[in-house]
Order: structure tokens, then C-alpha cells, then sequence
């Protein structure tokens, strides 16, 4: 008898917990507007620079990237020359991100979120370290790396 009742309670509550589901869902004032639109447009595409030119124009020089964490990471280390332009890496319109050349895949989420907030400091490195989805990017890969308001061409991954 106690195992039929509880299978009873059970069933009662799952079907009052659809009912207030399907409720809510056909009375929510919300559901047919559209999602807010984002704050800043992402500029994905940034000038094409050398070396010399993402330090002039992102204060930075870019000292490393390589493939680590058994393929799904990529670590983008990068040194900071002049900290007043390199606050650009804050910028929401303006996010570092990776491109594989070979694919066009942007590679764009960091691990767990993580990036440097606050003050640069010159003559620091800093690191970013990127989730590599399906191992797309791959020691020898040709990439762009978008830091600030330039890009750097043809990087050579590790």
C-alpha cells in the first residue's frame, strides 16, 4: 500500500509541476520579444598589422602561441610595451581572440572567463588562455591574433 501511495504523490506532483510549466509559458508577457540587443558591436575583422605595428597600435608584442592542455587549449602570451595603449585589450567592441587561417574558426573563449582586468604594466607578459574546441588549431597552424585594435597575420603556433 505505502509503494502505491508513493507512486501516486509522485505522479501528482510531476503533473503540478507541468501544469504551472505549461502556465506560465502561455502566460508569460516576455516570451515573444526579442532578445536585447548586444551593448557593443564586435569588431572581428581589425587591421592587419606587423609585429612593430600591433605594438604601435596595441601597445603589445606577442610572445607566444602555442597548443597546450593536450590540444584543447590555447595559451596567447603576450608582452606589454606601452600600458596606456595596451588598456585597448579592455575594451568590449575590441576582444582577443585567435583565428585559424586554414579554417576561418575564431577561436574566442577563454578558459573559465579569465582575463587580466585593471592596469598593464610595461614590461610585463601576460597570458590568455583560450578554449581549443575539437583541437582545430594545432602546433604548426597559421593564425591571426586580434589583440586590441590590430591584427597579426600568419603566427606561427606552437
Amino acid at each position: 500500500m505505502r509503494k502505491v501511495l508513493g507512486l501516486l504523490t509522485g505522479v501528482a506532483l510531476v503533473a503540478g509541476a507541468m501544469a504551472v510549466w505549461f502556465l506560465y509559458s502561455a502566460h508569460n508577457p516576455h516570451k515573444d520579444q526579442p532578445a536585447a540587443a548586444p551593448v557593443a558591436a564586435i569588431a572581428w575583422g581589425r587591421t592587419a598589422v606587423d609585429a612593430d605595428g600591433l605594438a604601435e597600435r596595441s601597445g603589445v608584442r606577442i610572445t607566444q602561441v602555442a597548443v597546450t592542455g593536450g590540444g584543447g587549449l590555447l595559451d596567447l602570451r603576450f608582452q606589454v610595451l606601452d600600458p596606456n595603449r595596451a588598456n585597448s585589450l579592455h575594451d568590449a567592441t575590441t576582444p582577443p581572440a585567435v583565428i585559424d587561417e586554414s579554417s576561418g574558426l575564431v577561436v574566442r573563449d577563454l578558459l573559465m572567463s579569465h582575463a587580466h582586468t585593471g592596469k598593464y604594466t610595461a614590461g610585463e607578459t601576460y597570458y590568455l588562455v583560450f578554449e581549443n574546441p575539437g583541437n582545430w588549431i594545432r602546433r604548426g597552424s597559421k593564425v591571426s591574433v586580434l589583440l586590441g585594435k590590430a591584427q597579426v597575420e600568419h603566427v606561427v603556433v606552437r
